[in-house]
């Protein structure tokens, strides 16, 4: 699976359902692994200045779906 793919899935999370956001970055250490995704909410308007990202690690992940990626925060 890529990076796109995953990017196109909303991220839920399991404990009460709500919509974190999209994938919007990965974060790659020196030996070439996964450390995390940075979430970020999916806004209508977005600020200059304004980021309310998130990570998740590859370990949080529970499900990948056709539609969405479920974690466990």
């Amino acid at each position: 699976m890529r990076l796109a793919d995953l990017q196109r899935k909303d991220v839920v999370s399991i404990k009460d359902g709500r919509r974190l956001g999209r994938i919007v970055d990965v974060e790659i250490n020196s030996v070439g692994t996964i450390e995390y995704f940075v979430v970020e909410p999916k806004r209508f308007f977005r600020f200059f200045g304004s980021s309310e990202e998130s990570t998740v690690s590859f370990k949080q992940i529970t499900k990948i779906g056709e539609d969405v990626i479920l974690v466990d925060l």
